[in-house]
């Protein structure tokens, strides 16, 4: 089967990565307690690793306290290890299955990383819309060179790629910018 040109898939991986960016981005810390904070992290559990949210449920207490309740409490040591290894800069308190994680207040230097972070995943997106853009370029120079599309169809599919990459380029610095606000706000 011959291959063909769809912008709306290259659209739609497009869209993937801002979605992907945006879970990210997500999990970084700003002022306030949010359980996406602690997505990331990964729980030494049953003899492999398995996401936080598969072995506990996280919820927000009040602004500056998460609260993760362990299904098995066996598992309490394990998942307080892990929150506490994260790298997110959490000391979590065990009280039995309850694990409460107290947020401590961002300092300066603290945002300023943080939002080195947000701009380093914010690059990545940026890197992987343009390897989807470069997929698409080389799929319509194929059809091309193959005689399946022709010059000025390969042309106008190529501008349609550009202006969906740079539209979806847009769309990751807004993102950013919206993250880097709501870090940087005491």
């Amino acid at each position: 089967m011959a291959e063909t040109f769809s912008l709306a898939a290259l659209k739609d991986r497009m869209q993937k990565s801002i979605l992907s960016l945006r879970e990210e981005l997500g999990g970084l810390r700003t002022g306030r307690a949010s359980p996406s904070l602690l997505e990331p992290v990964m729980v030494e559990a049953y003899g492999s690793k398995m996401p936080l949210n598969q072995v506990a449920t996280v919820s927000a207490l009040e602004a500056r306290m998460l609260s993760v309740q362990v299904w098995d409490r066996g598992l309490a040591g394990a998942v307080e290890k892990a929150i506490r290894n994260s790298g997110l800069g959490l000391n979590p308190a065990a009280e039995g299955a309850v694990i409460r994680v107290p947020l401590p207040e961002l300092n300066e230097e603290r945002r300023r990383e943080l939002t080195k972070v947000a701009h380093n995943y914010a690059e990545q997106a940026r890197v992987a819309v343009r390897h989807i853009r470069r997929d698409g370029m080389d799929l319509l120079k194929k059809l091309e060179k193959d005689g399946v599309i022709s010059q000025d169809d390969g042309r106008k599919f190529s501008d349609q790629v550009q202006v969906a990459t740079d539209s979806a380029v847009d769309d990751i610095d807004n993102v950013v910018a919206v993250k880097e606000q709501e870090i940087m706000q005491v």
